[in-house]
């Protein structure tokens, strides 16, 4: 059954643009009570200036800030981290540091979330994690990124487990134009072109393909411990 987030609040950790933002939208169009948060407090405050969105800070490396923003909310109902850092490259271009700054991210920090903001949950509540493609798709230069989006494939299965009847999936994204590619530079419109090109679905993905997973995830409440495929069919090919 789909239920509606409407009077509900939200919580998306990321930033002010991109995939976040959109997930903000779609959600307070949902008639949902968004609060948004993120390391750079100034720049989400300037992000959401005149909305109706609350903005708060948080640092999920940091133990610590986590707890502090769940003290600042006095109750979520869903839990979004769309938070990543990038890890690229290949083996020999590899650090230990850039590994484990991408695990600490994007697995160890959401299963804090789900540490500190469970228990102010109900039971209709969920959490959406964040994964991605390269886990299903070997490549070169994507080893890091593919370990630590495989990661969270494993870590929303236990989390469903351990905390139902709430919620966890995650949202799994294809090659979506967010910005993250800029740093291709001249490459970067060969690259997309090649990806529309040869996925199914002859597109590259936008982020607001990917807000209306994270919405439906939010408000179907018979799926838990799934990793959503939000790719164009990217690893068929």
């Amino acid at each position: 059954m789909a239920g509606s987030l409407q009077g509900e609040t939200v919580l998306v950790v990321g930033r002010g643009s991109g995939i976040a933002r959109a997930i903000v939208d779609t959600a307070a169009a949902e008639g949902a009570h968004v609060v948004a948060a993120g390391r750079n407090r100034d720049a989400l405050d300037a992000a959401y200036k005149n909305t109706p969105v609350s903005v708060k800070r948080v640092d999920v490396t940091d133990e610590a800030s986590i707890a502090a923003l769940a003290d600042q909310v006095s109750s979520v109902d869903h839990v979004v981290s769309t938070v990543s850092a990038r890890a690229r490259g290949a083996v020999a271009e590899l650090s230990p540091e850039a590994i484990l700054l991408s695990f600490h991210t994007k697995v160890v920090g959401p299963i804090m979330l789900a540490k500190h903001f469970a228990p102010k949950m109900p039971r209709t509540g969920s959490f959406v994690l964040f994964s991605g493609v390269a886990a299903l798709e070997p490549d070169p230069g994507f080893l890091a990124v593919a370990a630590t989006n495989g990661s969270v494939n494993v870590v929303i299965r236990s989390l469903a487990v351990e905390l139902a009847p709430l919620r966890v999936n995650a949202i799994s994204p294809g090659t979506i134009d967010t910005g993250a590619w800029d740093g291709l530079g001249e490459r970067k419109d060969a690259f997309l072109e090649k990806k529309s090109a040869t996925n199914p679905v002859r597109r590259i993905g936008t982020v607001e393909d990917i807000a209306q997973a994270v919405v439906f995830a939010m408000t179907n409440t018979f799926m838990t411990g799934v990793s959503l495929a939000v790719d164009g069919g990217q690893p068929l090919v």
